[in-house]
């Protein structure tokens, strides 16, 4: 199965300082051989954007690097999904501003047969990573 990372959990997998790494890490060694991870444009964006604001990075070129160092040795292998879903595609649920992108993303996620996965409460069909 393909698990496509929110920007929530790509963050707490990548920086071991994050309260909820241990807890996404956990998960990630349960998943099997044929299991895969994902990011697409928007979770990636997000990590570089998010990471040094929240200090866990120092700039946006050291979260480029981590990113890329994630993708390169986290088992099971990460896979970049490709994004062609438009605002079309939106649940009726994403209905305020604050739901837009993750009702983006789990339709990017239907859409390639994938299952986005989360840390956060709520979003309808989406895999909350176990406390």
């Amino acid at each position: 199965m393909t698990h496509l990372l929110d920007v929530n959990a790509l963050i707490a997998l990548g920086f071991m300082a994050h309260v909820h790494h241990d807890r996404v890490a956990a998960w990630v060694a349960t998943l099997g051989e044929d299991d895969v991870l994902a990011t697409c444009s928007i979770t990636e964006l997000g990590f570089v954007r998010i990471a040094p604001q929240a200090r866990l990075a120092p700039d946006v070129a050291t979260a480029r690097h981590l990113l890329e160092q994630i993708r390169g040795v986290t088992r099971p292998p990460f896979v970049r999904l490709t994004d062609e879903v438009g605002v079309d595609a939106l649940s009726a649920w994403a209905d305020t501003p604050a739901a837009t992108t993750d009702g983006h993303l789990s339709a990017l996620a239907s859409h390639r047969s994938a299952r986005l996965v989360t840390l956060d409460e709520g979003i309808p069909g989406s895999f909350l990573v176990p406390r």
